[in-house]
């Protein structure tokens, strides 16, 4: 049976409230003054994180409640839902003057993907092979969207339509480029062998900026590790700065990952 999630509070679940820690509230305030995310894109870290596990629906209103302490208010979450919509990833549904909106089976297939992207460890391992796409048949106008699937799966651009990863198993791009109905246009391969493709190691600098991605990690690594430490100071704490925390942790990391 699927799952509606909105907003409750503690005291519905029986325990005693626990008052916010006053260092958590200071890094939090900082934290979204500093670098505001953008209400579309911390949606789909909420959808990702904390609701596609769990049904992957919800009322309107309850994600509006649950939007607020990250500093999005009512008209930026209905405007990131139409939005969300109409680029097929939520279907709305409306009971009366209320709205319930649920992924759709193409935004099911996405949030599963970065799921797996990013909770599951990395192989530690790699085969020594690549993923290569070769996109010269795709129309131009399908080119930018597919760009940004291949992107978000790991894939470097080292040339307008040639993109390769290292081999990542049971992620294959030829399920992106059936996802998006281009799969007869565009050639891949997954057996390039790194022994004979001394290029294609030399064009790693072309396709990913290296040192930006490792500072990213850096920054990200010290500015979570601080408020971290406040948590672990005892063992009580306010379950709103933790989902607060936490939304905005995930939504780092998902952002250095989609560099990465």
């Amino acid at each position: 049976m699927r799952q509606d999630y909105s907003v409750s509070q503690s005291a519905a679940s029986g325990t005693a409230a626990t008052a916010p820690n006053s260092v958590v509230a200071r890094w939090i305030k900082r934290t979204l003054a500093a670098d505001p995310p953008r209400a579309k894109s911390l949606i789909v870290t909420v959808w990702g994180d904390a609701l596609a596990p769990h049904g992957g629906a919800v009322w309107l209103a309850g994600l509006i409640r649950l939007m607020a302490p990250l500093g999005v208010n009512e008209r930026s979450v209905r405007t990131s839902v139409f939005r969300l919509a109409r680029d097929g990833w939520l279907a709305g549904t409306a009971i009366g003057r209320v709205s319930r909106y649920a992924l759709t089976r193409e935004g099911a297939r996405r949030f599963d993907d970065a799921h797996q992207r990013i909770y599951s460890r990395p192989p530690e391992d790699w085969s020594g092979t690549w993923d290569l796409v070769l996109a010269d048949r795709v129309i131009p106008a399908l080119r930018p969207g597919l760009r940004d699937e291949l992107r978000w799966a790991g894939f470097g651009e080292i040339g307008a339509t040639t993109f390769v990863r290292p081999r990542i198993a049971d992620q294959t791009a030829p399920s992106i480029l059936a996802a998006r109905g281009i799969a007869e246009r565009a050639i891949t391969t997954q057996t390039v062998d790194v022994a004979g493709s001394g290029a294609l190691i030399d064009a790693t600098g072309e396709a990913w900026n290296l040192q930006s991605l490792a500072a990213d990690y850096r920054h990200f690594l010290k500015h979570f590790g601080t408020v971290i430490d406040h948590f672990r100071v005892d063992d009580e704490h306010d379950p709103a700065q933790c989902f607060v925390v936490r939304t905005l942790l995930i939504h780092e990391y998902r952002r250095v990952l989609l560099r990465d």
